[in-house]
Parts: C-alpha cells; structure tokens; sequence
C-alpha cells in the first residue's frame, strides 16, 4: 500500500511514522524549502501524548522537552502580578504533559522516520487524479491514500474540497514567534513562562538556553488580512508594553525567521473524499489559543492509521476514522470559542482580574485540579480505544 503525505509537519510525520510501522510506503512533499525553524512553545498533553507513548516515542520527547518551573505574569514594569507553580499543571495531567518548542517536536518526528519514506522539501502536490498525485517537480504517485496534512491553509483540501474560504472561521487574533539572543533577557525568564499581563495583546517568552529566547505574541485584530512586513506589525502593535517587550522588539529578526499568521479554525462537513483525507489543521484547527493543535494533530494521525490497518478497505478506514475523531476535533474547537479565548487574552480589566484571581486560588489545597481542569480538559475516550 502506497501513501502520498503533503505537509511534513507535525500531524504528516505522525502519519507517516505510523503507516511505515504498519508497513505502507510512504512519500511525504512539503512546499518549504527545509525543515521549518518557526514556531513557539506549546504545552503538549492529552491524546497526543497518548499516541507518542504507543508509538514508542515517549522517552524522546521527555529528552527534548524544556524545563518549566513557574507560570509568571508580568506587568508593564517587570513586577510579577501572578505566579503558579508549573508542578500543579502536571500533577493535573498525572505527570503526562511535557513543554516543547514545536520545531522540535516536528524533528523529533521527523528523526523517527529517518530514511524509512520519501520526503521532498521544495515539493507540493499540483493535481489529484482520482488515486494519483502530480507533483510540482513533474513526477507522478499512484497512491491508495493520498493526505492533506499541509496546515490551516491546506493545498489538498482546496484541491480536493474547493477554496479556503468556505471553511476558515477567522476568530479576531494573530499572532507572531520568533527566537532572538540576550542573556539579559534570557537570565530574566529562564525556567519559566512569562506573560505579560495585559488587554487585547500579549507577548510571551521562555528561555532556551544559551542566551536563546522564544518570545511568542498574539493580539486582536478585526481585519484577518495579513501584514506585508511581519516584523514592522510587531513593532507596531506591542510598543509600549514594557521594557521586556521593547527588548524582543528591537532584536526581532527579519520577516522570513518570523512565523505569523491568523488564529483560525477549520470548519468542514466532511475531511473525507474517495481516497484523499485530511489530517490535522488541515481538516480541524482548534487554534492555537485551545492549546492542542499539536495534541490533535498526531492524535489524529494515529487513530487514522490504524484504521487504516484494522479496516477491510481505504474508503471504509477514512469514513471509520472520521466519525471516531470529528467528536474529539470539535469538542476542543467549540471549548477554545466559548471559553479559553477570553481566559487567555482577556478583553477587559474585570476579566482580566477574574483570571489572576482563578490562578491565585490554584495555590488553594483542593482547588488545584478543579481549576486546571478547564484548562487542560480530557477525552471521555483514550486513543487506544478511540484506535481499535
């Protein structure tokens, strides 16, 4: 059995990895011409976690993982306002919650597939011929399972389900990452998450180590267009938040070693056509303020490969999968519009002040699991029995 992948991301290296184990062929393009360096820290926990322990990857993502000690929010001073203490987070979560950067994570799959499939950077899939790829290098893939894992803005799914905009659920807010290098800053924020405290706009940053610091930034906007120059927007909009701030503003690199982009959901009826099927933010962004897109993502490509594997046909595995795995996916879209947007990028100074006081009370004996819950829900179902 032959499989063409488009996006070597996360959730298509998950894929990939889990059909080459259940012994398919697989080719995997992506449009970029290398590895993405991109991206921010992200708590990864929940089904995906799940799906890295059966897959046997556990132990090198602990590897790779960074070392978090304390959520801190800051105000335009520097002075913390609010500090939680990370263990809580992972006592929550029974220890199953690692923070990574996502470039990581991706090399991390990336590794563990390592001269076992086809992978072409600098390639996308240009036409879809029923059960074959035409490649933008000219070449061809018959293939009995062809996949869109290649993002929020998916080439497969225009290609296989029509343009983007019938499905993109803009929710007001973009964002930006990059990593710059101050060992000023970098002592400031080692070992921890620190956030600023503020209305509407928010800068992050986490020490890598080295002098290295992640800084991750998400703002509102009603207009979802996205900016000519990356770099000057962020100038732009988070001037004035503080001397912190101001530092990772001046030392923000140019626009090509920026990720930005609009914090979106996908909305689909189907993520499922004959042989062609979308995984990830491809077919369900939950947007990166749900805190699971990378979770989802390899979750989801897990369960899709064994489906693929217990079922009698591809076009069965894929209807199998979907109606598994669209419950989980819109579950946590739903969660993240209704709840978690306005917890994490508060439009006012009363609910700004409700969420200090909710982290202040996870300190409370007894509280600490009834608050975090919310923040890191759980499946009523594992991977393992949502897979069999």
């Amino acid at each position: 059995m032959r499989a063409v992948i488009c996006g070597a991301g996360i959730a298509g290296l998950a894929l990939a990895n889990r059909l080459r184990h259940r012994g398919w062929e697989v080719h995997v393009v992506d449009r970029a011409p290398g590895p993405r360096t991109q991206g921010y820290m992200i708590d990864f926990f929940g089904p995906g976690y799940e799906a890295l322990t059966a897959m046997g990857l556990q132990a090198r993502l602990r590897e790779r993982a960074s070392p978090v000690e304390e959520l801190r929010y800051i105000d335009g001073r520097g002075r913390a306002t609010v500090s939680v203490d990370y263990a809580l987070f992972s006592k929550a979560l029974n220890g199953e919650i690692v923070s990574i950067m996502r470039p990581e994570l991706e090399r991390l799959l990336r590794e563990s597939v390592a001269d076992e499939i086809d992978l072409r950077y600098g390639t996308t899939i240009d036409r879809i011929d029923e059960d074959r790829a035409r490649l933008s290098d000219g070449t061809a893939l018959d293939a009995d399972l062809i996949v869109g894992a290649d993002g929020v803005h998916s080439r497969v799914r225009s290609l296989a389900f029509g343009p983007e905009r019938g499905y993109l659920r803009y929710l007001g807010l973009q964002t930006g990452a990059f990593v710059f290098t101050d060992p000023e800053v970098f002592e400031r924020v080692r070992g921890r998450f620190v956030l600023t405290e503020t209305l509407n706009r928010q800068m992050g940053f986490y020490g890598l180590g080295e002098g290295r610091v992640a800084a991750f930034a998400v703002h509102r906007s009603t207009d979802p267009k996205l900016p000519e120059d990356p770099r000057e927007e962020l100038r732009r909009t988070y001037t004035g938040m503080g001397g912190l701030v101001q530092r990772a503003l001046e030392q923000c690199p140019p626009a090509d070693e920026i990720y930005y982009d609009q914090v979106a959901q996908i909305g689909m009826p189907h993520w499922t056509c004959g042989r062609v099927a979308l995984v990830g933010d491809a077919a369900y962004a939950v947007s990166l303020v749900a805190g699971q897109g990378a979770s989802l993502g390899v979750a989801g490509a897990y369960v899709l490969a064994e489906r693929l594997h217990a079922a009698p046909s591809v076009p069965e595995a894929l209807a199998d999968y979907e109606r598994r795995w669209r419950p989980v996916a819109t579950e946590v879209q739903r969660a993240a519009r209704d709840r978690v947007t306005e917890w994490f990028l508060p439009t006012s100074s009363a609910r700004l002040l409700l969420r200090r006081w909710g982290f202040r009370a996870m300190r409370l004996p007894g509280l600490d699991r009834l608050l975090v819950g919310p923040l890191f829900p759980k499946n009523h179902q594992t991977v393992a029995e949502l897979s069999a």
